[in-house]
């Protein structure tokens, strides 16, 4: 098939023939592809899964920016979707705006961020369960995590699962030892602060402030091998007996009730709530309590703006792209409209994916790696049925196991249908905040 052919090309053209592969298997199996491959300048590095996640950014962008063929036809989530494509890439309008929107938020939503306005911000107003569950109405999971997903143990439904937060830097290393990472972190806050006020009598020691405060957390936050080794540390509880398990002044159920609220969702005493990282929940919530109003105030409003500086005017995202130098090993930032399209599929997915299997998905790919699953699971079940070494039970359960799995290939199902009633409703809160 023209795919074979290609995909041999592709790997005749990463070898090097002239390593003898018993001495070096891996130069010669990639040594060519090493020596001819260029890392971008907006990448810190490069392997066949960017180059494939190249080509699919800028397949997006196409669709994006393309004018449909008859917009009235188009789903109301697609249009909306190509609308906010738009909005993203019209620097024109961003370098209008300034940070006055983003700074406007800040203040009537969250109370303000004391580094700007130096001694005058005041701390009697400070509410930390507000200020949490009005950074969750923007996607921002402070401290903890919440979210809800699959029933590890039953598939067929939900659970609520808590966890530690993120950091700002994202691993847990980065605050062990001062490094040029942790020196340009605190040179981005401090300049994204300084090209936001002109009150800048308080920057330094807020600065240094936010950073020891994050330091301080990182030193509770477990990293991705303790997550492994202490996977069995997890416990399974229901909300009525959350606040129990957890033992803190925090009240975590009155926290997740009201961050499900901002979805209009009513939880049950009864519904099942997965907490890991125990310990980091006692621990950090137990730190923030303890921690100065206007510490924790600055660090969450830091947090927030540092992931909006990409969405920001050119002066700001120059800071940012100073640190991700650092950080990251770049050298430029991506192309806008990457940035965009990444935007609008991150938060708008479906919308993005209802163009793009139109355009690129090959059904019959997805039909036959249905039809392969299926005959991998009759093969099994056979398998199974002549097996001598199994018990009854033990051969109905496995084949009960095998009838219940289930495939998902490429996308779900309702995307190829000409009804858009659930794409629609499934993104008829981003409509609201577009219009």
């Amino acid at each position: 098939t023209p795919y074979c052919i290609k995909a041999a090309d592709y790997l005749i053209e990463s070898i090097d023939e002239s390593v003898e592969p018993c001495d070096d298997f891996f130069n010669f199996v990639c040594g060519t592809w090493i020596k001819n491959t260029r890392i971008p300048d907006d990448a810190g590095a490069q392997q066949t899964f960017n180059m494939l996640t190249h080509d699919l950014d800028y397949n997006i962008v196409d669709l994006l920016s393309s004018s449909p063929s008859n917009e009235t036809m188009e789903p109301v989530a697609v249009v909306n979707a190509r609308q906010l494509y738009k909005s993203c890439i019209n620097e024109t309008a961003i370098e209008a705006d300034g940070a006055d929107p983003i700074l406007s938020l800040v203040n009537s939503e969250f109370g303000g961020w004391p580094i700007l306005v130096g001694p005058l911000w005041d701390p009697s107003m400070f509410n930390l369960p507000n200020l949490l569950i009005a950074l969750r109405k923007y996607n921002n999971n402070m401290f903890f995590r919440v979210v809800t997903s699959t029933d590890e143990k039953n598939s067929t439904s939900y659970d609520i699962e808590m966890g530690q937060g993120d950091l700002g830097l994202g691993q847990k290393q980065y605050y062990m030892s001062e490094t040029p990472v942790t020196i340009a972190y605190r040179q981005f806050m401090t300049d994204v602060a300084k090209a936001l006020t002109s009150d800048t009598s308080m920057i330094a020691q807020d600065v240094t402030d936010i950073f020891e405060f994050e330091k301080t957390i990182a030193q509770h936050h477990w990293t991705v091998a303790e997550q492994h080794a202490r996977e069995n540390e997890t416990i399974r509880t229901t909300v009525d007996d959350l606040s129990t398990i957890l033992n803190t002044t925090f009240d975590f159920n009155e926290y997740i009730t009201r961050a499900y609220m901002l979805g209009n969702v009513t939880l049950f005493g009864t519904d099942i709530v997965s907490i890991s990282e125990l310990d980091f929940l006692r621990n950090v919530s137990l730190l923030v309590e303890q921690t100065q109003p206007r510490i924790v105030q600055n660090y969450v409003i830091w947090r927030f703006m540092m992931n909006r500086v990409a969405n920001l005017p050119q002066h700001l995202r120059i800071l940012r792209e100073r640190f991700i130098r650092v950080i990251g090993g770049t050298t430029a930032e991506p192309p806008r409209t990457i940035t965009c399209g990444n935007f609008v599929n991150g938060n708008m997915g479906f919308a993005v994916s209802k163009l793009y299997i139109k355009k690129y998905f090959d059904e019959t790919a997805r039909s036959e790696s249905l039809e392969m699953i299926n005959n991998i699971r009759s093969a099994f079940i056979g398998m199974v049925n002549q097996s001598t070494w199994m018990d009854m039970t033990s051969q109905s359960r496995a084949i009960e196991k095998a009838l219940a799995f289930d495939q998902k290939i490429g996308y779900p199902d309702y995307l190829a249908c000409d009804t858009n009633t659930k794409l629609d409703e499934d993104y008829a809160e981003v409509e609201k905040k577009i219009l």
